[in-house]
C-alpha cells in the first residue's frame, strides 16, 4: 500500500521510566507512518537491554555512550536526569545522521507524543516551504498561556534535513545546551526549549513553522480547539504531557488542565494502546515503572482543589 512513498526516519529518547509511553509512540507510527525507521536513544542500559529483548520492528537502538562526547560528558554531572535528556535532544538528529549516511531528514519526536494520523501531513508542508528545519507553536489556549517561561515553541516534532543551512541552526542549539540546559527560568532561557524562539530571527530563512497548528494538540490547547472548531478537529498527533502511571492499576491522565469530550475521546484511544504495550511488558517480564505521587501538605491542598476543578484525571489502566 505504501510501496511508492520513501521511509521516513523519527527519532526520540527516554529511560525506563518511559518505556511504556515510548512504545506507544512506535504503536502509532506502525499504525499511521509506514513506511518509517524509528531510532531510539536509550538513556540507560535498562532501557536498551529491555528493547533488545521486545524487538520493536524498524527500530535501530542506540546506545547512549555512543553520543556522549567529552563536552557532553563534563556537563552531565551538573544537570539532573531531565536536563541531561534536554541537552542531548539537539544531538539526536545526528546520531541517526550519523548512524545511516543515506538519511536525508529526521524528524525529532517527544516519548510522549501520539500520532492519530500520518505525520506526512506535517512534513507535506514542510516540503512545501522548501526550508530546512521544522518546528511547532505550542498554541497555547489563552487561558495556560506559558510562552513567556516554557516559550512560543514546543520541542515536541522537530524535522532537520541533511543539509549545510540544517546542520548550523543544530549546531547553534547544541552548543547553546551545552552551556547551559536547566530545569529553570533564567535570564530568558528555560531547558533546551525556550532557544527555540531565537530562530525566527535568526534562521528566518532556514526554519518553517508549522501553519496547521489545529494538527498539533496537548492538554494546553485541546478545548480551546474543540471550542473554536468543534468536531472538525482531529489531530496528527497529540502530546499527552502529564499523563504518567502511577500504579499497576491507575493513570494520571492529566494534570493542570481542563479537557473536553473530544481530549477524552483522545485519551481513551491512547490507553487502549498502552495497555497493549503494558500486556508486551508483562509478558516479557519486564517490570512497569510508577511514578511515584509525594505530596507535601502543601501539596496536598492545591492537589484537591485541581480534583475539584477538574483539571486531574485518573483511569484504570488494568493489564494483567
Amino acid at each position: 500500500m505504501n510501496s511508492n512513498r520513501s521511509t521516513e526516519h523519527f527519532v526520540t529518547l527516554f529511560d525506563h521510566n518511559f518505556l511504556p509511553l515510548g512504545m506507544a509512540l512506535h504503536d502509532s507510527l506502525m499504525t499511521h507512518a509506514q513506511p518509517f525507521h524509528l531510532w531510539i536513544l536509550c538513556m540507560d542500559e535498562l532501557t536498551e537491554k529491555q528493547l533488545q529483548l521486545i524487538s520493536l520492528s524498524n527500530v535501530t537502538l542506540i546506545p547512549l555512550k555512543e553520543i556522549e562526547t567529552k563536552e557532553l560528558l563534563a556537563v552531565k554531572p551538573g544537570r539532573t536526569l531531565g536536563e541531561y535528556c534536554w541537552t542531548l535532544t539537539p544531538f539526536a538528529p545526528q546520531a541517526a545522521f550519523n548512524r545511516d549516511p543515506s538519511v536525508e531528514r529526521v524528524t525529532y519526536l517527544d516519548a510522549d507524543i501520539f500520532f492519530f494520523d500520518d505525520p506526512r501531513i506535517l512534513l507535506r508542508e514542510f516540503d512545501r516551504s522548501r526550508k530546512d528545519v521544522l518546528i511547532t507553536d505550542h498554541a497555547y489556549a489563552p487561558e495556560y498561556d506559558q510562552s513567556h517561561t516554557s516559550g512560543r515553541f514546543c520541542v515536541q516534532f522537530m524535522t532537520f534535513r541533511k543539509t549545510q543551512q540544517a546542520s548550523k541552526v543544530m549546531k547553534w542549539w547544541q552548543n547553546r545546551c551545552l552551556e547551559w540546559c536547566f530545569a529553570r527560568i533564567e535570564d530568558g532561557k528555560f531547558g533546551d526549549q525556550k532557544y527555540l524562539d531565537y530562530w525566527p530571527e535568526l534562521f528566518g530563512d532556514i526554519v518553517h513553522i508549522v501553519q496547521q497548528v489545529e494538527k498539533i494538540l496537548a492538554p494546553w490547547n485541546v478545548l480551546f480547539f474543540e471550542e473554536k472548531v468543534g468536531t472538525k478537529v482531529y489531530p496528527v498527533f497529540y502530546h499527552f504531557q502529564t499523563l504518567r502511571i502511577v500504579s499497576s492499576c491507575k493513570i494520571r491522565l492529566y494534570f493542570g488542565y481542563k479537557i473536553g469530550k473530544l481530549g477524552l475521546s483522545l485519551y481513551d484511544q491512547y490507553l487502549k494502546s498502552l495497555r497493549k504495550c503494558l500486556t508486551v511488558l508483562n509478558a516479557h517480564h519486564i517490570e512497569v515503572p510508577y511514578v511515584e505521587q509525594k505530596k507535601e501538605k502543601w501539596e496536598m491542598l492545591r492537589y484537591l482543589k485541581r480534583r475539584i476543578t477538574k483539571i486531574v484525571r485518573f483511569a484504570s489502566i488494568n493489564y494483567l
